[in-house]
């Protein structure tokens, strides 16, 4: 939980800054700050695939995961949720203290909840007890936080309540399977983790290729699953 509690003051931090100095800090220097985060982020990806036993298993739960990804429309479904939301509450009279407000909630909550690196940040902290992909969310939070509130208002801050709900219910429930993955199925999920958090940083923060990265989430559960597998055949 120590990695959503520090997603949590990240994102108070930074909105509050927001509240003060977001409009008048330069557009390069935000976008130079997350180009810098998605290039931390693509070491990190890098690190953590390199604890893979066997390379095959990451392929195989990659491909398998793509293809039930795409079969069940995850990324797509998440824009539809997004546009939902944004059409349901982003009415007229958005302009409005009240409708600013909610719109600022709800955009905040939905970047900083919805993606691969939100469950995949908690996974990692409730079976490992290792934050450090929730302290990268953190920073990057923190500075999207900054730039919502200087335009959509202190909404965005109460997406805390949020992220406090969603991404700590993750963390606990993955500690709860903390009994039954072994080491070598922690490792696979790791390096699946890894190469999912590259492909996000190169679309999503470095843009340099659109990937939905989101249809890739499914590989998670599939690489232990495909590592006990071959523990049974194995013996």
């Amino acid at each position: 939980m120590i990695g959503t509690l520090l997603n949590v003051l990240t994102v108070l931090v930074g909105g509050s800054l927001g509240l003060l100095f977001g409009a008048r800090l330069p557009e390069r220097l935000k976008a130079t700050v997350i180009a810098g985060m998605g290039l931390f982020t693509v070491a990190i990806g890098l690190q953590m695939f390199l604890k893979t036993g066997n390379p095959i298993v990451v392929l195989g739960s990659l491909l398998l995961g793509a293809l039930l990804g795409e079969w069940w429309g995850i990324e797509d479904g998440l824009q539809r949720l997004g546009g939902f939301l944004e059409s349901r509450f982003g009415s007229a009279d958005a302009d409005s203290v009240s409708g600013r407000f909610v719109r600022g909630f709800l955009t905040a909550s939905l970047l900083f909840c919805v993606g691969p690196l939100t469950i995949l940040g908690s996974i990692q902290d409730g079976l490992t007890g290792d934050y450090s992909l929730l302290a990268v969310k953190a920073v990057l939070d923190g500075f999207g936080a900054l730039a919502f509130t200087s335009t959509l208002g202190v909404g965005v801050l109460f997406s805390t309540l949020v992220i406090l709900v969603y991404q700590g219910g993750i963390t606990l429930l993955a500690a709860q399977l903390n009994s039954v993955v072994t080491q070598s199925m922690l490792n696979e999920l790791t390096a699946t983790g890894g190469v999912i958090l590259m492909g996000l940083a190169v679309s999503s923060l470095l843009e340099i290729k659109k990937i939905r990265a989101g249809n890739f989430l499914p590989a998670l559960a599939i690489a232990p699953l495909i590592v006990w597998g071959i523990s049974l055949f194995s013996k």
